[in-house]
């Protein structure tokens, strides 16, 4: 039989390329300094990687347990009941996964059903709509708008129905740096108990914030048993590449949480599973480390993109920043950061891709800021010196 021609499944051959692999592939050839993919350009604490290293050597070098080995399951517990005061059982409502992405993509495998509505808040991480595109489910969005970024509870009440599956919240949020409040949560909570649907929530910054803590939405009344709270290791201890991440749910939904897990990775590594046993045991102190030194990094963004040219809005949580680029002259956001990376030196994340309809993110770039204040300087250097914007534009947003 001659040999097909067909290629990608039609349900994934619209998403194509990662924007994050083409632009950090770009920032190489061109030695940019990458303000774009959002892991740290700096390691994670000592005290983690020693536990790491403490299980190789110590021979935790085989498959650990499908869903997380007992002590990590139970430190997971630990930490979000001190943190958020939920009470959770390790053992039936935890599963580790190969990071947060592998989490979303279990979740949406295990629980959604060909057909089903599945609701994101857009812009959205771009492995939200391939994953529901996997599991062949249909796409509905409700829109954030800048410069505010607030929900838009009617938009989101109009678009839940009795084919709605799940809601997915993503707070604080990537790539606006929004952390919903109080009401915002409870108009979301009130949708989902009105409509029978679920929640997902994605948590991974949930340690970066910089006023108003983050509270998850599982701590709403009746919003335990609907809720899927999502999380990692990576974004609070600066250690994305170990991708270790986690699944919160009851029992009855994690029963499909694992079932797609177990045939997606089967299990996450084990010595890096052992050392997120002392990372979640790290004292307060460490976390208000963190956001302190993330504030300062923000405060470090913020002023460079303004004396380069920009409006940027200053997130409430995360390690992004949103700006306007239309003011410097560009047709689309993917054409300017082209031009920033080749011309300028500096790679930020055209926000398109976090759309459904592309058009909705043309005006708007990303910049990360979990890189040392020395590569946040040098990105603004360039940016002044080499980034001009028209003379009396003004951004479109």
């Amino acid at each position: 039989m001659p040999i097909t021609t067909h290629g990608t499944a039609a349900r994934l051959a619209r998403f194509g390329e990662s924007v994050f692999t083409r632009i950090s592939r770009l920032a190489t050839e061109h030695q940019a300094v990458n303000l774009g993919q959002g892991f740290p350009n700096f390691d994670g604490p000592a005290f983690v990687k020693d536990a790491g290293k403490a299980a190789i050597d110590a021979g935790f070098g085989q498959y650990a347990r499908m869903y997380g080995m007992p002590d990590v399951n139970a430190a997971i517990a630990r930490r979000v009941k001190l943190d958020q005061s939920i009470d959770v059982d390790p053992e039936r409502e935890i599963t580790i996964t190969s990071g947060c992405t592998e989490a979303i993509a279990a979740t949406m495998l295990g629980l959604v059903e060909p057909g089903d509505e599945v609701v994101l808040i857009e812009p959205f991480y771009d492995s939200y709509p391939a994953t529901v595109a996997m599991a062949g489910g249909v796409l509905k969005t409700v829109r954030l708008q800048a410069p505010d970024f607030r929900l838009p509870v009617e938009a989101l009440r109009a678009a839940v129905n009795d084919r709605t599956r799940l809601i997915l919240l993503n707070t604080p949020h990537n790539p606006t740096g929004r952390v919903f409040d109080a009401q915002e949560l409870q108009a979301v909570a009130d949708i989902a108990t009105r409509a029978g649907c679920l929640v997902v929530s994605d948590e991974v910054y949930e340690h970066l914030w910089y006023g108003q803590p983050h509270r998850s939405i599982a701590t709403l009344p009746g919003m335990r048993e609907r809720t899927i709270v999502l999380s990692s290791l990576g974004k609070s201890f600066s250690l994305t590449g170990w991708k270790i991440g986690w699944a919160i749910a009851p029992p009855h939904l994690t029963a499909g949480i694992r079932a797609a897990h177990q045939f997606l990775t089967f299990c996450s590594a084990t010595p890096l599973q052992h050392a997120t046993i002392a990372a979640l045991q790290a004292p307060p102190s460490y976390f208000d480390t963190l956001r302190a030194e993330y504030a300062e990094r923000r405060t470090a963004m913020v002023e460079v993109l303004r004396q380069a040219g920009f409006d940027p809005m200053v997130p409430e949580g995360s390690y992004f920043v949103l700006a306007d680029h239309t003011r410097f002259g560009h047709g689309s956001d993917e054409a300017f950061c082209e031009h920033l990376i080749r011309q300028v030196g500096v790679a930020a994340i055209p926000c398109s891709p976090f759309y459904a309809d592309p058009a909705g993110g043309r005006a708007l770039v990303r910049f990360a800021f979990c890189k040392t204040l020395e590569t946040i300087a040098e990105a603004g250097s360039r940016m002044k010196a080499r980034l001009h914007p028209l003379a009396g534009s003004r951004g479109s947003c």
